[in-house]
């Protein structure tokens, strides 16, 4: 598949969430008419704005005060496409954030309940570009540590600092790998994507290489759809060059699209919360899902999985 194509299907599967050109219309219509959810974590999730915050969407337990001593964490996400589509994958950012996170991705609210009318203004010509920056997602970090410093802010005292992650999906997984090298950051995970291995910098507005690889100093997860995930190449290569930092790759045979619209997320949001567990509050449990010949994901037949340094 020639170059622009390729970046073009990256860019159209990251926004629609699915894994063919067939049925995609209808399969978003769906979706779009879906009701939000609040997931199958300990804390009901709710997805809400903040007028103080207006270009990023937000999500997290619906009462605060159900945490008791608990700390929040945070995880900022990228959007597929870099879209300003701030729930895109709401279903799979609720069920994080019903696990105890604030979870905020950059835009607004143009799917779902709350859909705001999407913007008129169509994407220049020539290379595809991005609607959200890096330094958008990034703003995510220094809003929340700023807000739990904030005397009257419902935040206030409720984050760990320390408790920080970034994630993103396909254009948005390279924004996460940009913001991975902060050293706020304690967790990262990667889904559907990888630096391009010819080292272009096909989409308008990104422009990363093989070096940020080297800059990573905390492990990271990929998430991948399997060689059908147009993003499979560059996933592999990324996985195959890391070597600084404990990295693993674990593939559901689902294409590009992921598991995003099924409910709560699907297959690949549980990992994610395990990942998330174990890398940031240290669970045990959770790490289960990773370490050991004999890990969950391991010995699941739907996934396969790869890893280095991880046990």
């Amino acid at each position: 598949m020639k170059l622009a194509a390729t970046v073009a299907a990256i860019v159209a599967m990251g926004m629609l969430g699915v894994a063919g050109a067939s049925g995609l219309q209808a399969s978003q219509q769906a979706y779009e008419a879906m009701p939000d959810t609040a997931g199958t974590g300990p804390y009901p999730a709710v997805k809400r704005t903040d007028p103080a915050f207006p270009h990023h969407v937000l999500y997290q337990p619906a009462d605060l005060s159900k945490l008791g001593t608990k700390k929040l964490g945070v995880l900022v996400w990228g959007n597929g496409a870099c879209s300003d589509d701030g729930a895109s994958v709401r279903f799979h950012l609720a069920e994080i954030a019903s696990h105890g996170y604030l979870v905020i991705a950059p835009g607004r609210i143009l799917t779902g309940p709350g859909a705001l009318p999407r913007p008129q203004t169509p994407l220049p010509p020539g290379p595809l570009g991005i609607r959200t920056t890096t330094a958008q997602v990034a703003a995510g970090i220094d809003w929340a540590l700023a807000e739990n410093a904030r005397k009257g802010s419902p935040y206030f005292g409720r984050v760990d600092p320390r408790l920080v992650a970034v994630s993103g999906h396909s254009c948005g997984g390279l924004q996460a790998l940009e913001i991975a090298a902060d050293p706020r950051v304690h967790a990262v995970i990667v889904h559907n994507s990888g630096v391009f291995k010819d080292g272009t910098n096909p989409i308008r507005g990104i422009t990363i290489d093989k070096a940020a690889l080297r800059r990573l100093h905390t492990p990271v997860l990929y998430i991948m759809g399997g060689p059908s995930d147009i993003a499979w190449p560059n996933g592999t290569d990324d996985f195959d060059r890391i070597d600084t930092v404990p990295a693993m790759l674990a593939s559901l045979d689902v294409g590009h699209g992921g598991t995003f619209q099924d409910a709560n997320g699907g297959r690949v949001t549980p990992v994610d919360v395990a990942w998330l567990e174990w890398q940031l509050r240290g669970d045990k449990d959770a790490a289960r899902w990773f370490q050991g010949a004999d890990c969950r994901l391991c010995t699941d037949p739907a996934w396969t999985v790869r890893k280095e340094r991880i046990d």
